[in-house]
This record gives structure tokens, sequence and C-alpha cells, in this order.
């Protein structure tokens, strides 16, 4: 088996909830402040799932989350065409991107 074949595999069997578990722990560990609202419920439809501060590079990023299956809804759509025209650091990550070793050059900086 090829290593991006089993980087594939690794990506597919990773749920969103574990992704946002690695991401949250990882960003923790490099100094980044998180905040993921517990109860999507009550919060305006598409807000993205992490909003990630880092007060010694000066950045705040917004992501949304999602399995490798899974879509974007109009709402997030709505909200991350609008994070973009105003300037925001905005994205939607999912497992291969972790797999990838993306997040985490991501999150180490420009």
């Amino acid at each position: 088996m090829k290593v991006q074949d089993y980087r594939a595999l690794q990506a597919k069997a990773m749920s969103e909830r574990q992704l946002q578990d690695q991401i949250i722990e990882l960003s923790k560990q490099m100094g980044w402040l998180s905040f993921h609202d517990y109860d999507s419920r009550r919060s305006t439809p598409g807000f993205p799932d992490l909003v990630l501060v880092h007060p010694k590079q000066r950045r705040v990023i917004w992501r949304e989350l999602k399995s490798e299956t899974g879509t974007t809804s109009a709402e997030q759509k709505a909200w991350i065409s609008t994070l973009l025209l105003v300037g925001e650091d905005v994205d939607v990550w999912r497992p291969r991107d972790w797999v990838s070793g993306r997040i985490e050059k991501e999150l180490r900086g420009r």
C-alpha cells in the first residue's frame, strides 16, 4: 500500500468530531485560543465550527469542519463568502487536510 493510499484510508475513517478534537488539541499546544459552540442548535445557522485566535501571531482564523463526504449548507456558504468578502481567513478543513499536514502548516503561520 502506498503512503497516499494509507492517508486516504485514514481520512475516510475520521469523523468530523475526531477531526475537531485533534485540531483543538493541536491548536492549544501551539498557543491558539479556540471557540466552538457545543450546541449549534441555538446558534446562527451556518456559523463556522471553529474560531481560532493566536495572540502572538495576531491572527484569527475561521474554519468550517467537514467529514470527507460532508457538504456545506447554503448558510455555511453564505458565512464563508461573507467572511472572505471582509478579508477574513476562512476555509473548510477536512480529514484529508489533517493527514496531509495542511492544518498543522496553516496553524504554524504563513
